[in-house]
């Protein structure tokens, strides 16, 4: 497997990868599949970073045969993508299967190393009894702080509620595309889709009721077709209404109907990444950004010297994810959004002075910025 980290075997005899020993029983909420590296932070899987750091979010995917029953574009796990769904990527990683009872057992184990659970629905008839099945077991037993990141076809304002009464703390939305125009092309508009724009924003909305300021996030997505201006209304947007934007990068998943479609130019992300952080923590204002007639982002009104103080604190770059228990990065997802050969687009660490050197020239600040 391509991967910053390098598996070789699961240690336990109850973890299943022999993907022709699969047999259909395995499936959710007995089974649920977690993220290589979150194998490796619960000694489930040998293996190491390439670059060493602490690591304590785990992250949970529902399992099923059939899998998930959408069909967005871009996504590994699309209902249309060829191959059998237990041979399919999630954001181009490897995410071993395991038995529930045991994860919750390992995550017990090695609590005081643990910053953020993370339990991922997909679009499945089971879904919502089986997060609720997998969700006690997990509150049980485990105190570090636990996030749903939801299936909203899924889901009412009751069922949310219910989340909320099991000790749940925080609800993501996988909106990703930041504007109606861009999610029906992806997500509703396809072989297989019929995802819903008013569907995912009652989510969202009934979510910031019942949970509470700061309690919701919201995934946006760079390279899906939208405009710079988009990305950024939608930031200004969420920070009024006192929820999260997490930003993720887009990265084509091999056979799915975006495949081939280019990833967001590196300079275009990193202005991204510098310019939500400046609007969510310096209240930049929305007059000191400049579009073209196109929506692109050409200048930001902002000091020269303030902007290279916000570079240097490194956490722009860093990947967007749930707080941990006192509000450090609690979920830093590694190695998602780029291949082992690209550079690092979202850092699961505070990126070091070589990391800001790289990051500054990628940012190409020249005639961006103010002098």
């Amino acid at each position: 497997m391509a991967s910053h980290y390098q598996p070789v075997k699961l240690l336990d005899s109850k973890m299943v990868l022999d993907r022709a020993a699969r047999v259909e029983k395995q499936v959710s909420p007995d089974y649920v599949r977690i993220s290589g590296a979150s194998a490796l932070a619960l000694r489930l899987m040998p293996g190491r970073f390439a670059r060493p750091f602490d690591f304590g979010g785990i992250n949970i995917l529902l399992n099923y045969e059939q899998g998930c029953f959408s069909d967005c574009a871009y996504c590994g796990l699309a209902r249309t993508r060829p191959g059998a769904y237990e041979e399919k990527s999630f954001i181009r990683v490897e995410w071993p299967l395991v038995e529930t009872d045991l994860l919750v057992e390992r995550m017990a184990r090695y609590e005081d190393k643990l910053t953020r659970l993370c339990i991922s629905m997909v679009t499945h008839g089971h879904a919502y009894r089986d997060t609720v099945d997998i969700t006690r077991r997990i509150v049980s037993r485990v105190k570090t702080p636990l996030s749903i990141l939801v299936a909203p076809p899924t889901l009412n304002y009751q069922r949310l509620k219910t989340f909320k009464e099991l000790g749940v703390d925080m609800i993501g939305v996988g909106l990703d595309a930041v504007t109606e125009s861009v999610f029906e092309q992806r997500r509703t508009n396809v072989p297989q889709g019929g995802l819903k724009w008013k569907n995912y924003w009652d989510v969202i909305h009934w979510s910031r009721e019942i949970f509470g300021p700061w309690k919701v996030n919201c995934h946006t997505l760079v390279g899906l077709g939208e405009s710079d201006l988009d990305l950024i209304d939608m930031f200004y947007y969420l920070k009024e209404r006192e929820i999260f934007a997490y930003l993720f990068c887009f990265n084509p998943e091999p056979d799915s109907r975006m495949g081939n479609e280019p990833k967001p130019h590196l300079t275009r992300w990193r202005r991204i990444q510098l310019v939500k952080w400046l609007i969510e923590e310096r209240d930049l204002p929305r007059e000191k950004l400049e579009f073209d007639a196109e929506g692109n982002l050409v200048y930001l009104k902002w000091p020269r010297q303030k902007v290279q103080e916000a570079i240097a604190l490194g956490v722009a770059f860093m990947t967007n994810g749930c707080p941990g228990e006192h509000g450090e990065p609690g979920c830093t997802r590694p190695y998602g959004s780029y291949r082992p050969s690209e550079p690092y687009r979202d850092y699961p660490f505070l990126p070091d002075p070589e990391d800001l050197r790289q990051i500054t020239e990628q940012l190409q600040l020249d005639g961006f910025v103010d002098n």
